[in-house]
């Protein structure tokens, strides 16, 4: 693995520890201080960092004692030393306080990367699942 696709796997094991740890000032310490984030939950957009630390720290709190593991496959990622794009297969874990598996789902997602003076910053998110013909409710698991 070259010294390039290290740094940028170092964001998405920060991203997996955050999340896991519910540790929301680690979590947005990953992201651009402009960043946009499309997400796949109820509203179309977010843009900056307050608006998107307002919807970790909801998610977080939301989980009382349970945790959520996040895997990622299939990750690729491309770029140069000062711009990277990440896309991944994502499965969100949730985790009760004794380890038992309580519940996934899958998602897809892409990060735009920029380097700045103090590391790689997330400049934007993007997340989906595919919309199901028929009933038209999110595809959240993998056939």
């Amino acid at each position: 693995m070259s010294d390039f696709d290290s740094q940028v796997m170092q964001v998405l094991a920060g991203y997996q520890a955050a999340v896991l740890a519910k540790d929301v000032e680690a979590f947005i310490k990953l992201y651009d201080q402009d960043v946009r984030v499309f997400d796949a939950w109820g509203t179309w957009s977010y843009q900056g960092l307050g608006a998107w630390r307002q919807v970790a720290q909801q998610w977080f709190d939301s989980l009382g004692e349970e945790s959520v593991v996040v895997n990622m496959e299939e990750v690729r990622v491309n770029g140069t030393r000062d711009f990277a794009l990440i896309s991944a297969l994502v499965t969100y874990t949730g985790v009760s306080s004794t380890g038992e598996r309580l519940r996934a789902m899958e998602n897809r997602l892409s990060w735009g990367l920029s380097f700045m003076g103090d590391g790689w910053k997330i400049v934007h998110e993007h997340t989906s699942a595919p919309i199901d013909f028929d009933d038209m409710k999110a595809i959240l698991e993998r056939d």
